[in-house]
C-alpha cells in the first residue's frame, strides 16, 4: 500500500510502523490484532483521492484514515512534500 500510494502520487512518503498491537470492538466483541501503522505525508489538497485510494486497497471493512493538520513546518520539506503530490 505504501508504494503504490507513493508511485501514484497521492503521497509524498509512507512512514510505516510494524508491529502495533490494537484493541478495538469489532462487532460486539472486543478483539486484538497486530497491524502496522502507517503515517502517509500528503496535502490538503490530496486528501480526499487519497483516502478513496486507501478505501479501494485496504483489506478491513473500516479503515483507519485520519487528517491531521500540519500548523507549521520546515520551508523546505513542505515545499518537497507538495511537489511530491501533484505539485502543489
Amino acid at each position: 500500500m505504501a508504494r503504490s500510494l507513493v508511485e501514484e502520487r497521492l503521497a509524498a512518503c509512507v512512514n510505516i510502523a510494524p508491529g502495533v498491537e490494537s484493541v478495538y470492538r469489532w462487532k460486539d466483541a472486543v478483539e486484538t490484532a497486530q497491524e502496522a501503522l502507517l503515517v502517509i505525508k500528503t496535502t490538503a489538497a490530496a486528501f480526499g483521492a487519497l483516502r478513496e485510494r486507501i478505501l479501494e486497497i485496504h483489506g478491513y471493512d473500516v479503515p483507519e484514515v485520519l487528517a491531521i493538520p500540519v500548523v507549521e513546518g520546515a520551508a523546505g520539506y513542505l515545499k518537497w512534500l507538495g511537489e511530491q503530490v501533484g505539485g502543489e
